[in-house]
């Protein structure tokens, strides 16, 4: 097993789509993209999972295409 192996098989998926709305958006739009080098242009195809104990959002950015990643912190929850 290789190392893309072990990480893909150690994320525990969750659902992007149980999120309300709003939240969904907040995640959907206001991403950065490194490929680009630009704030708040879209992801669309969102995956969300937990990896290591962090949660994750991931999907492609709107302009390139190119993987955008967005790591949830306690900064994300403090509203809640």
């Amino acid at each position: 097993m290789n190392s893309d192996q072990k990480t893909s098989s150690q994320r525990i998926p969750r659902d992007f789509h149980a999120r309300s709305q709003e939240e969904q958006q907040l995640f959907l739009t206001d991403t950065w993209c490194d490929h680009c080098q630009q704030l708040g242009l879209g992801m669309r195809d969102p995956e969300e999972y937990e990896l290591y104990g962090i949660l994750f959002i991931e999907g492609k950015c709107c302009q390139c295409g190119e993987s955008v990643l967005t790591e949830l912190t306690e900064d994300d929850f403090d509203d809640e």
